[in-house]
């Protein structure tokens, strides 16, 4: 970066510092037109964990795409969000994540997508920005935790949902490998958390961690399993990223049966729960 062009950021950032995060609410964070092949959405496929044997999925003969491939398509819009210095993009975190789908991913294209800050939540010492991506295909809500970025006599906004006490319904494990959070940065997320020892020790982790949508991808999958349906047929997915998965660790998922619907879910290592307050429904 230019001297002129350093100099350009520290006043934008300064200016934005003073920015009440409540009137980020509505932000227009731009459209853009997401091109992808078939071999992006085989990439993707691999990266969550497909076999050689789910032909739909990595074949292109009969391709059908993965709907949660569709946050991972949008995640230019928090980027977006970030670089108006709202909060230090160095300590925010993907704190949850909805996606509605409305119609099936074409297994190549291209996407016109908007997106936005739906919410923005007071939390007390964080805020949470609601980044919302619209597109003919899905509507994805990414919620962002920000540390710092609280107490701004904003509305806290909705409490996290509790996992049900009673016994799951039923029960699935799936393992992940080591080599696959350096195989799903190439789906596009290349933050160095995910590859490099030092920059996950920065964080306080003890290696380069699993992307929370690789995580929830290969849940998906899981959870598609247990149901009985195809990962394909996903429609309506909403969680919370509790914790950390580390490349390697075999992931537990565990489901209820309510009576309603969507179904509730939640996911744990041997270390903890990564995922909680799940809601899935397949068609």
């Amino acid at each position: 970066m230019s001297a002129v062009a350093a100099c350009a950021a520290s006043v934008r950032d300064k200016e934005m510092s003073h920015v009440n995060p409540r009137e980020a609410i509505g932000l227009d964070l731009g459209r853009r037109t997401v091109a992808y092949d078939d071999r992006d959405a085989i990439l993707y496929a691999l990266a969550v964990g497909a076999r050689a044997t789910e032909l739909e999925l990595v074949f292109e003969r009969d391709l059908r795409a993965l709907p949660t491939y569709g946050p991972a398509l949008g995640l230019w819009a928090a980027d977006a969000l970030g670089e108006r210095g709202l909060f230090d993009v160095s300590r925010a975190l993907h704190g949850a994540q909805r996606l509605d789908v409305l119609e099936p991913l074409p297994p190549r294209g291209e996407l016109e997508l908007t997106a936005r800050v739906a919410n923005v939540w007071d939390k007390g010492d964080a805020a949470v920005f609601e980044v919302e991506v619209d597109c003919r295909q899905f509507r994805s809500v990414a919620a962002i935790f920000a540390p710092g970025s609280g107490g701004f006599g904003g509305e806290r906004g909705p409490s996290a949902a509790g996992d049900p006490e009673q016994p799951p319904s039923a029960t699935g494990s799936v393992q992940t490998t080591p080599e696959q959070a350096a195989l799903y940065r190439l789906t596009g997320d290349r933050h160095a958390i995910h590859v490099d020892p030092a920059a996950a020790a920065a964080i306080g982790q003890p290696r380069p961690i699993l992307h929370g949508l690789c995580t929830l991808g290969v849940v998906v999958r899981e959870l598609a399993r247990i149901a009985g349906a195809h990962a394909c047929d996903l429609r309506e997915l909403a969680v919370r990223f509790a914790a950390p998965v580390l490349p390697g660790e075999r992931i537990e998922v565990r489901t209820w049966e309510t009576g309603e619907t969507p179904t509730r879910f939640a996911a744990a290592t041997a270390r903890g729960t990564v995922l909680s307050g799940g809601e899935v429904r397949f068609a």
